[in-house]
């Protein structure tokens, strides 16, 4: 890899961040809407970018010879992970749902050894942990499930843990030679398509301001998945993966700036403890790879 990929790499999952925090805006800036609505509307404008890039491209829409079973299950967590993280952003600061959201490599890494029969070492499951610590301090639980703060800190963790879970098949998927635009396409369709039942029967009207911000989520959701996936394209996960935690400062930035949100000191002490031990999981990952080059 060239220094030149490097910094394009860096750049376009910087970029990609900077989209994803865009989304987790819009998505409040939405208002009322019901959040499975808001769900739907995102991976619909998502479908009909998937399936214009899939026809300029010439890329023939077929699906690998036994990997149906693992788009559908990659769409499902996936699916669920998306709404638990709208409702995390609905109801709680941005950058506190942006930081849980991105808990998902740490879930990744449990769920590689059931998905992929990947074995994590000791230094991969204390990184867990202490992500787990981080999140204590961001989800700061009281225990009282009905309260609206607590609902919402359970629904960012499982938005983290169900992209995980998704995450660990799109690399399975990847491993078995399933085209990353497929993926991006049934993902999408599949989750309009589960969405559309709510719709029908629970249609709530919206204003023109809520239509453009709904249109906006989308248009964003597809450049951070389009940054991401360029990101990639140009360096590899372990050497770039980490920048993708300047999602919480930008989302930090834009929740000050437009909502007036000030995350507290209990959730910057969490944002320390989970980017840091990305930070240190990144290095040491990056360290392993050269020793073995």
């Amino acid at each position: 890899m060239n220094t030149s990929d490097y910094k394009k790499g860096v750049m376009y999952i910087i970029a990609s961040a900077f989209c994803f925090a865009l989304m987790n805006l819009f998505i409040r800036l939405a208002g009322d809407v019901p959040t499975m609505q808001k769900c739907f509307f995102r991976n619909f404008f998502a479908l009909l970018i998937s399936v214009i890039t899939l026809i300029k491209t010439g890329t023939p829409f077929k699906i690998g010879k036994g990997n149906t079973k693992y788009l559908v299950i990659r769409s499902l967590s996936g699916g669920l992970g998306m709404l638990c993280n709208f409702y995390a952003v609905d109801h709680m600061a941005i950058s506190d749902a942006s930081m849980l959201n991105k808990l998902s490599p740490f879930f990744a890494v449990i769920f590689s050894v059931f998905v992929l029969g990947e074995k994590a070492n000791r230094y991969e499951w204390a990184a867990v942990i202490c992500a787990f610590i981080g999140t204590l301090f961001v989800v700061k639980p009281s225990f009282n499930f009905e309260a609206a703060s607590s609902v919402a800190g359970l629904a960012g963790v499982a938005g983290g843990l169900g992209a995980g879970l998704a995450y660990s098949f799109v690399r399975k998927l990847g491993m078995r030679g399933e085209n990353s635009m497929i993926v991006v396409a049934f993902f999408s369709g599949f989750t309009t398509l589960m969405l559309t039942p709510n719709l029908i029967f629970n249609y709530t009207p919206m204003t023109g301001k809520q239509w453009i911000f709904l249109v906006l989520t989308g248009l964003a959701a597809a450049g951070g998945q389009i940054g991401i996936t360029s990101a990639y394209a140009k360096a590899p996960a372990k050497e770039i993966s980490v920048y993708d935690f300047s999602i919480v400062i930008f989302a930090a930035i834009l929740g000050f700036v437009f909502l007036n949100q000030k995350p507290d000191i209990l959730s910057v002490i969490g944002y320390v403890i989970i980017i840091g031990t990305a930070v240190i999981k990144w290095y040491y990952t990056v360290k392993k790879y050269s020793r073995t080059a």
